[in-house]
């Protein structure tokens, strides 16, 4: 047998230029936000928890592009660190408010604070004409009283 050591190349990182600038590019509709943590916080490099709700429940985040987009690339980020529970989001597209949405993914997670507490979904997409692209998050699928909350939000 022949072998042969190859060396590891680093994973690539993305910068920030990569990340479209969702504050300039698009409309955020939201059904609820905590005041000290707004939708943008989730759109930021910089900040180490984002959105969270306002009212306890299932939650909508809605972005309307001012122009349609191509999308490659997008990157959520959840985290819980007190309480043991079970998250389910919907992440879905459409060229427009008007026109019916496409499912992207579905789905759910088991949040435990002794375990796992951070949720990280990098999807590689290849969609086309995205002018609005939503996502709806059920923090609690037993329907506890618990708000939903959402650390990053990337799209490229």
């Amino acid at each position: 047998m022949q072998k042969r050591v190859i060396g590891r190349e680093p994973a690539a990182r993305v910068s920030q230029a990569d990340w479209l600038d969702l504050e300039s590019q698009a409309t955020v509709e939201i059904t609820s936000e905590d005041s000290t943590r707004p939708i943008e916080l989730a759109f930021r490099d910089d900040e180490e928890e984002g959105w969270r709700a306002g009212a306890p429940g299932m939650q909508v985040i809605r972005l309307v592009f001012h122009q349609p987009r191509r999308i490659s690339r997008i990157r959520l980020r959840f985290t819980e660190k007190s309480a043991e529970r079970t998250q389910e989001f919907l992440l879905r597209w459409a060229p427009d408010p008007s026109q019916p949405f496409q499912e992207i993914v579905r789905q759910q997670w088991n949040f435990s604070p002794q375990g796992s507490n951070t949720e990280l979904e990098d999807y590689h997409l290849d969609l086309n004409g995205v002018g609005v692209l939503e996502l709806t998050v059920n923090p609690d699928i037993a329907g506890r009283r618990t708000f939903a909350s959402l650390d990053e939000l990337r799209v490229g």
